[in-house]
């Protein structure tokens, strides 16, 4: 009997001590996932007339592109940000270019024919897309946002595109 006491101890500790575990990891998981934001409910129009929300593009990684025509960093950066969005796109990764409210539509229209842009392009004419994600008013600014519609980070200037291409992978993996 005592040789089945104190395998059942034994037994009901390993227990406790992968319960302790398992909270252990869940308490992680739930701060790191405090750390990111949630991304603003946003609607999105693009040029085509399409529209999406934040809230619709839940499950695939997100990169907000806030840009505009007369941005030279941000027209120097568009082949990167073609590039990027063919590289990811077959696997679930969503870009919008958010052209800012200060941008001539028709200079928008115009850029995004002329460069046979891949993506979502998007008129913010009021700006309350811009104000939204915590009041972009530099460009570029993008923002880059989680399967679970989380803030993974905000890039003010042009990104590092292989660090931005690293946590691409690394979310489209999770």
């Amino acid at each position: 009997m005592n040789a089945q006491d104190s395998s059942g101890k034994g037994f009901r500790r390993r227990h406790v001590v992968i319960a302790v575990i398992a909270a252990g990891m869940l308490a992680a998981l739930a701060y790191v996932l405090q750390l990111r934001p949630a991304a603003p409910d946003a609607t999105f129009v693009a040029l085509d007339g399409t529209r999406t929300s934040t809230r619709e593009l839940r499950g695939k990684v997100v990169f907000v592109n806030f840009w505009a025509t007369s941005c030279t960093t941000c027209i120097k950066e568009m082949p990167e940000v073609v590039k990027t969005y063919q590289r990811f796109a077959p696997r679930g990764f969503e870009l919008l270019a958010v052209a800012m409210s200060y941008d001539p539509p028709q200079y928008v229209r115009e850029y995004a024919h002329q460069h046979q842009l891949p993506f979502k392009v998007v008129l913010d004419s009021d700006g309350t897309i811009a104000a939204a994600f915590d009041n972009v008013s530099l460009t570029p600014t993008a923002v880059l946002i989680d399967k679970d519609g989380r803030i993974m980070r905000r890039i003010v200037g042009e990104p590092d595109f292989p660090a931005l291409h690293a946590l691409v992978e690394q979310e489209l993996q999770r």
